[in-house]
């Protein structure tokens, strides 16, 4: 059974990860996410579930304004040619829906199928703006906080200019 934003904020309070919480209308895309989370300060990011040809699973985290090119992605993270994983397969794996992607979903991927890949610019900002496991909330949190929180479930990000 996938976490809930619930449980994700007390396992945050848990590890002492400092959060502050938005909440607003659902966004799906980073241009309505633009327009109606502009108010939240930190740099926003949006979210790539990707697999590749061996069928491995990478979460990429990048800011909005990031080009993240498909292409150029494998010679930075070791992997074969990069597709998105499905609506289907994200579910199984991460338990949230398209437009609710976030690293903390990692959180539901019990059997640590999936690679994260963060964004190095990103992580020399301030603040991050991830969604808390649905796309009608914001969470901002410190790069470090991130970082506490994926090595807290064993994972080691790469870090990665994209």
């Amino acid at each position: 059974m996938p976490r809930t934003p619930q449980e994700l904020l007390r396992h945050l309070d848990d590890i002492g990860v400092a959060y502050r919480l938005y909440e607003h209308e659902a966004v799906f895309t980073c241009e309505q996410s633009a327009g109606i989370c502009a108010h939240i300060p930190g740099t926003h990011c949006k979210n790539l579930f990707l697999k590749d040809k061996k069928d491995a699973l990478w979460l990429v985290t990048a800011p909005d304004a990031v080009a993240v090119d498909l292409k150029a992605l494998p010679e930075k993270t070791g992997c074969k040619r990069l597709s998105f994983g499905s609506g289907d397969l994200l579910m199984e794996i991460l338990g949230v829906p398209a437009g609710s992607v976030t690293p903390f979903a990692l959180m539901n991927d019990a059997q640590r199928r999936v690679q994260p890949v963060l964004d190095a610019g990103m992580m020399t900002a301030p603040l991050v703006n991830l969604h808390p496991l649905v796309n009608t909330a914001t969470i901002t949190v410190a790069p470090e906080g991130v970082l506490r929180f994926l090595r807290g479930l064993g994972y080691e990000p790469l870090i990665a200019g994209l």
